[in-house]
């Protein structure tokens, strides 16, 4: 209870700056500790940027509930004794994870940060001499719903062709129940999904079990933390959903062909990362893009669309209808 308060308080420490006429559902916002912030917004949604520290999305918040994790301790941002690289909330990147190097330009360095359009902001880093590439993200808010798009675009800075792939690493309020439509007919993991496990250069379990891992029907659940946290999946829906305990659904949506290669460890398509609430209060989620071949001075881009949909959290007992929620999707995702 104290948290949720804490976080309460937080996200309702914003202050207008006053500027010059922005485009429409648009403006610059302080929140926490970080000033001139992009806040994109219509009737029922908020969404606020932050480009000081890795180009992230602080709040996607649909009637005034985020869905984001943000870090209490980012209020202390720029101050003796504070976060030096706070990363939570909506956060982007690049891999292969094992692969690409170590990156502070592109995950916590200052980015450039300008509006494009109506609820519209580009955020765009700083060459990154380890990559050779350059990151832009255009985020783009609907006139009249929750669907946010998530765009990245990898530009090749360097002289020699790069291979880097999308990876999203957002993270979202602890305590909800994860659900990954099944895709039979591109299934390579034995029980849909794998696990790896601890340590500095983890094994990864084919045949994993855990309690608060399920399937049923067509889908799979996670329930709640699981035994080591992160879990990988080969489904190519091109779609997962969180239902959080505000009764809420983070649906994202985002293409996965089946022909593509997917280049981490396992070929994943998604991973869920879900730690005990004590460890991090957030739950991790993942989309995988294909690898991209990108030619000196060319470019890559992948899209997530991100919507906030009504959906009731089950009481203890119950469980969810994902027939139903796999309707929703369809009718209210798109």
């Amino acid at each position: 209870m104290r948290f949720t308060i804490l976080m309460a308080c937080l996200i309702g420490f914003r202050v207008a700056i006053s500027a010059a006429e922005w485009p429409e559902g648009v403006r610059r916002v302080t929140v926490l500790n970080y000033p001139d912030c992009f806040e994109l917004s219509n009737a029922d949604t908020r969404v606020t940027l932050c480009h000081q520290v890795g180009g992230r999305v602080l709040e996607y918040a649909w009637q005034g509930k985020n869905a984001l994790y943000l870090d209490p301790q980012e209020v202390k941002w720029g101050t003796p004794g504070g976060p030096q690289t706070p990363s939570s909330a909506g956060r982007f990147d690049i891999g292969p994870e094992q692969i690409v190097p170590r990156r502070e330009k592109l995950w916590s360095g200052l980015w450039a940060a300008e509006a494009i359009g109506p609820r519209a902001v580009r955020l765009t880093s700083q060459p990154d001499e380890a990559t050779g590439v350059q990151l832009i993200r255009e985020f783009r808010l609907d006139a009249k719903t929750s669907h946010l798009s998530c765009e990245q675009i990898i530009r090749n800075v360097s002289r020699e062709t790069k291979h880097w792939s999308h990876w999203s690493r957002t993270f979202a309020v602890h305590g909800g129940i994860g659900v990954v439509p099944l895709t039979p007919e591109t299934k390579r993991f034995p029980v849909g999904f794998v696990m790896y496990g601890p340590g500095p250069e983890p094994a990864i379990m084919f045949r994993p079990t855990d309690p608060n891992v399920r399937v049923r029907g067509q889908f799979l659940e996670v329930l709640g933390p699981t035994r080591y946290p992160k879990l990988g999946f080969d489904s190519n829906a091109g779609w997962f959903a969180y239902v959080m305990p505000h009764g809420q659904a983070f649906v994202k949506r985002y293409a996965s062909p089946r022909d593509a290669v997917y280049p981490e460890v396992a070929g994943l398509t998604l991973c869920i990362w879900y730690p005990l609430a004590s460890a991090i209060p957030a739950c991790e989620l993942e989309p995988h893009g294909p690898r991209n071949d990108i030619a000196p001075g060319a470019s890559a881009s992948y899209v997530e669309h991100w919507y906030l949909l009504p959906h009731r959290f089950p009481a203890a007992g119950e469980q969810i209808d994902l027939e139903k929620l796999a309707a929703q999707v369809e009718r209210d995702a798109r």
